[in-house]
């Protein structure tokens, strides 16, 4: 009685996380259900809950190919970072549509011919978009003397730069900014915190 009693309290929290995160999603740019690749379905284009792709180090149940590219990367003679070939979840999984060399519909094992168009398509040409693939620590933000400190200073989520933004030891990635749940409900491009009166910006610049 009491692992049943457990096994029912753990479903109706994980279907209670299912609820909010897919009211986040529903209507957003990453709502693909009216798509007629998708197949009427939002949640099955990137996660399985059988059979995962294990490929990539921490990758959320995922269910859509990855992307192999080799990336050109941002470099800037005023970056005190160094960029490396996105490897991380929270950038690689992006990439795996954004970069436009994997079809949206390549998922479930399935090699799919609908590719990311727009302004939605990155390329493999990094050079042009916000650095990732990069530590931000308080080293950082002393060298650049330009970033707050990630481990103090607090955003708008309620946390620190650190724990609200980052990943792993200090790592930013596409997912730094971006929400691809849309959780936040900040308006377009899935931001985490809103790009109004530059507030994403200056969350880590302190300009």
């Amino acid at each position: 009685m009491v692992a049943q009693r457990v096994r029912g309290v753990v479903f109706v929290a994980m279907l209670g996380l299912c609820l909010v995160t897919h009211a986040g999603i529903v209507g957003s740019e990453h709502d693909f259900s009216s798509k007629g690749w998708s197949g009427g379905k939002i949640c099955e284009v990137c996660h399985t809950p059988h059979n995962a792709d294990t490929t990539v180090t921490a990758a959320p149940l995922w269910n859509h190919q990855t992307t192999t590219a080799t990336y050109i990367l941002y470099s800037s003679s005023t970056l005190d970072a160094t960029p490396t070939q996105p490897d991380h979840y929270g950038s690689k999984l992006c990439l795996s549509c954004h970069d436009g060399t994997v079809a949206l519909d390549s998922f479930g094992g399935a090699t799919g011919s609908t590719f990311i168009t727009g302004n939605a398509h990155i390329g493999t040409d990094l050079r042009g978009t916000h650095p990732i693939g990069i530590v931000y620590d308080s080293a950082l933000a002393a060298a650049d003397k330009g970033l707050f400190d990630p481990s103090s200073k607090t955003t708008a989520l309620g946390g620190s730069i650190t724990r609200d933004l980052l990943f792993n030891t200090g790592n930013l990635e596409c997912a730094s900014c971006h929400d691809v749940h849309n959780s936040q409900n900040t308006g377009g491009n899935l931001l985490r915190i809103t790009s109004d009166g530059s507030a994403l910006c200056l969350t880590c610049h302190n300009k």
